[in-house]
Protein backbone atom coordinates (compact mmCIF):
# COMPACT_ATOMS: atom_id res chain seq x y z
CA UNK A 1 0.00 0.00 0.00
CA UNK A 2 1.10 3.46 -0.79
CA UNK A 3 1.77 6.32 1.12
CA UNK A 4 -1.11 8.34 -0.62
CA UNK A 5 -3.87 5.67 0.02
CA UNK A 6 -2.34 5.21 3.56
CA UNK A 7 -2.97 8.51 4.05
CA UNK A 8 -6.82 8.59 2.47
CA UNK A 9 -7.42 5.96 4.61
CA UNK A 10 -6.42 7.47 7.31
CA UNK A 11 -8.41 10.72 6.91
CA UNK A 12 -11.72 8.43 6.31
CA UNK A 13 -10.89 7.32 9.90
CA UNK A 14 -10.49 10.45 11.12
CA UNK A 15 -13.70 11.63 9.33
CA UNK A 16 -15.32 8.78 10.81
CA UNK A 17 -14.16 9.51 14.69
CA UNK A 18 -15.35 12.91 14.36
CA UNK A 19 -18.56 12.11 13.17
CA UNK A 20 -19.13 9.48 15.47
CA UNK A 21 -17.88 11.95 18.41
CA UNK A 22 -20.38 14.35 16.84
CA UNK A 23 -23.30 12.22 16.98
CA UNK A 24 -22.43 11.00 20.78
CA UNK A 25 -22.17 14.63 21.61
CA UNK A 26 -25.80 15.81 20.31
CA UNK A 27 -26.69 12.68 21.77
CA UNK A 28 -25.31 13.71 25.50
CA UNK A 29 -26.88 17.30 25.03
CA UNK A 30 -30.17 15.42 24.32
CA UNK A 31 -30.33 13.21 27.64
CA UNK A 32 -29.33 16.32 29.16
CA UNK A 33 -31.53 18.68 27.92
CA UNK A 34 -34.51 17.01 26.62
CA UNK A 35 -34.91 13.61 28.83
CA UNK A 36 -37.96 14.10 31.32
CA UNK A 37 -39.23 17.09 29.91
CA UNK A 38 -41.53 18.62 27.07
CA UNK A 39 -40.68 18.44 23.46
CA UNK A 40 -38.10 21.63 22.89
CA UNK A 41 -40.07 23.91 19.64
CA UNK A 42 -37.87 25.03 17.26
CA UNK A 43 -40.34 26.24 14.67
CA UNK A 44 -43.84 25.83 15.53
CA UNK A 45 -45.52 22.91 13.95
CA UNK A 46 -42.95 21.98 11.58
CA UNK A 47 -39.56 20.76 14.11
CA UNK A 48 -38.89 20.32 17.71
CA UNK A 49 -36.82 18.05 19.55
CA UNK A 50 -38.23 15.49 21.69
CA UNK A 51 -36.19 12.67 23.73
CA UNK A 52 -36.97 9.24 23.01
CA UNK A 53 -35.38 5.49 24.05
CA UNK A 54 -35.53 3.86 20.41
CA UNK A 55 -35.18 -0.15 21.23
CA UNK A 56 -35.90 -0.76 17.51
CA UNK A 57 -34.62 0.24 14.24
CA UNK A 58 -36.17 2.54 12.09
CA UNK A 59 -40.11 3.77 12.43
CA UNK A 60 -39.43 1.41 15.76
CA UNK A 61 -39.46 -1.92 13.63
CA UNK A 62 -37.68 -4.92 15.46
CA UNK A 63 -37.72 -3.87 18.86
CA UNK A 64 -35.27 -5.33 21.49
CA UNK A 65 -33.53 -7.11 18.70
CA UNK A 66 -29.91 -5.52 20.04
CA UNK A 67 -27.76 -8.82 18.86
CA UNK A 68 -29.53 -8.23 15.43
CA UNK A 69 -28.90 -4.85 15.28
CA UNK A 70 -24.86 -4.94 16.48
CA UNK A 71 -24.35 -8.19 13.87
CA UNK A 72 -25.36 -6.07 11.01
CA UNK A 73 -23.53 -2.98 12.10
CA UNK A 74 -20.45 -5.00 12.28
CA UNK A 75 -21.28 -6.45 8.17
CA UNK A 76 -22.30 -3.14 7.05
CA UNK A 77 -19.02 -1.71 8.78
CA UNK A 78 -16.60 -4.41 7.52
CA UNK A 79 -17.90 -4.19 3.73
CA UNK A 80 -17.04 -0.32 4.14
CA UNK A 81 -14.05 -1.22 5.38
CA UNK A 82 -13.27 -3.76 2.57
CA UNK A 83 -14.88 -0.74 -0.27
CA UNK A 84 -12.25 1.66 1.52
CA UNK A 85 -9.75 -0.29 1.19
CA UNK A 86 -9.93 -1.93 -2.28
CA UNK A 87 -11.08 1.55 -3.57
CA UNK A 88 -8.77 3.39 -6.16
CA UNK A 89 -6.93 6.62 -4.90
CA UNK A 90 -8.57 8.63 -8.27
CA UNK A 91 -10.41 11.74 -7.84
CA UNK A 92 -13.63 10.55 -8.86
CA UNK A 93 -13.69 8.18 -5.56
CA UNK A 94 -13.49 10.84 -2.97
CA UNK A 95 -17.27 11.36 -2.79
CA UNK A 96 -17.43 7.16 -1.96
CA UNK A 97 -14.72 7.97 0.67
CA UNK A 98 -17.04 10.43 2.31
CA UNK A 99 -20.16 9.09 1.92
CA UNK A 100 -18.90 5.41 3.07
CA UNK A 101 -17.39 7.43 6.17
CA UNK A 102 -20.91 8.71 6.99
CA UNK A 103 -22.73 5.54 6.90
CA UNK A 104 -20.26 3.87 8.96
CA UNK A 105 -20.12 6.60 11.76
CA UNK A 106 -24.09 6.41 11.12
CA UNK A 107 -23.66 2.41 12.24
CA UNK A 108 -20.77 3.46 14.88
CA UNK A 109 -22.67 6.33 16.56
CA UNK A 110 -25.96 3.58 16.76
CA UNK A 111 -24.52 0.67 18.17
CA UNK A 112 -22.39 2.59 20.36
CA UNK A 113 -25.75 3.26 22.17
CA UNK A 114 -27.16 -0.31 21.82
CA UNK A 115 -24.01 -1.80 23.30
CA UNK A 116 -24.03 1.18 26.14
CA UNK A 117 -27.42 1.67 26.61
CA UNK A 118 -29.55 -0.84 25.67
CA UNK A 119 -31.41 1.51 22.88
CA UNK A 120 -30.74 4.75 20.53
CA UNK A 121 -31.21 8.05 21.89
CA UNK A 122 -33.42 9.73 19.06
CA UNK A 123 -34.47 13.52 19.57
CA UNK A 124 -35.48 15.21 16.12
CA UNK A 125 -39.06 15.39 15.17
CA UNK A 126 -40.62 16.88 12.06
CA UNK A 127 -43.71 17.43 13.14
CA UNK A 128 -45.22 18.67 9.56
CA UNK A 129 -45.05 15.27 8.55
CA UNK A 130 -45.36 13.23 11.92
CA UNK A 131 -41.87 11.90 10.23
CA UNK A 132 -40.97 9.14 13.02
CA UNK A 133 -38.33 10.82 15.74
CA UNK A 134 -34.30 10.12 14.30
CA UNK A 135 -30.53 11.33 15.67
CA UNK A 136 -27.66 12.95 13.87
CA UNK A 137 -26.36 9.04 13.22
CA UNK A 138 -29.77 8.35 11.42
CA UNK A 139 -29.13 11.50 9.11
CA UNK A 140 -25.78 10.22 8.39
CA UNK A 141 -26.80 6.74 7.18
CA UNK A 142 -30.01 8.19 5.55
CA UNK A 143 -28.89 10.69 3.33
CA UNK A 144 -25.35 9.67 2.73
CA UNK A 145 -27.15 6.27 1.44
CA UNK A 146 -29.56 8.04 -0.91
CA UNK A 147 -27.07 9.75 -2.11
CA UNK A 148 -25.23 6.80 -2.76
CA UNK A 149 -27.67 4.60 -4.69
CA UNK A 150 -28.15 8.14 -7.23
CA UNK A 151 -24.57 7.59 -7.73
CA UNK A 152 -24.11 4.07 -8.14
CA UNK A 153 -27.37 4.48 -10.55
CA UNK A 154 -26.78 7.51 -12.80
CA UNK A 155 -22.81 8.50 -12.17
CA UNK A 156 -20.54 5.69 -12.11
CA UNK A 157 -20.19 3.08 -14.65
CA UNK A 158 -19.65 -0.66 -14.39
CA UNK A 159 -15.90 0.06 -14.81
CA UNK A 160 -15.79 2.36 -12.36
CA UNK A 161 -16.36 -0.01 -9.61
CA UNK A 162 -13.82 -2.60 -10.97
CA UNK A 163 -12.33 -3.18 -7.71
CA UNK A 164 -14.98 -4.32 -5.62
CA UNK A 165 -14.24 -7.47 -7.44
CA UNK A 166 -17.77 -8.44 -8.61
CA UNK A 167 -17.38 -9.84 -12.11
CA UNK A 168 -20.69 -9.15 -13.79
CA UNK A 169 -21.29 -10.31 -17.32
CA UNK A 170 -22.69 -7.61 -19.52
CA UNK A 171 -25.86 -7.90 -21.44
CA UNK A 172 -24.57 -8.43 -24.67
CA UNK A 173 -22.91 -11.37 -23.65
CA UNK A 174 -25.59 -12.78 -22.29
CA UNK A 175 -27.73 -12.87 -25.12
Amino acid sequence: MNRKKKLLLLSDIIAICALVALDQYTKYLAVIHLKDKPAYIIINGILELNYLENKGAAFGMLQNQKAFFIFVAVVILSVIGYVLFKMPNGRKYRILHLLLSLIAAGAIGNMIDRIRLNYVVDFIYFVLINFPIFNVADMYVTVSTAVLVILLLFVYKEDDLHFIGFKQKRYRELK
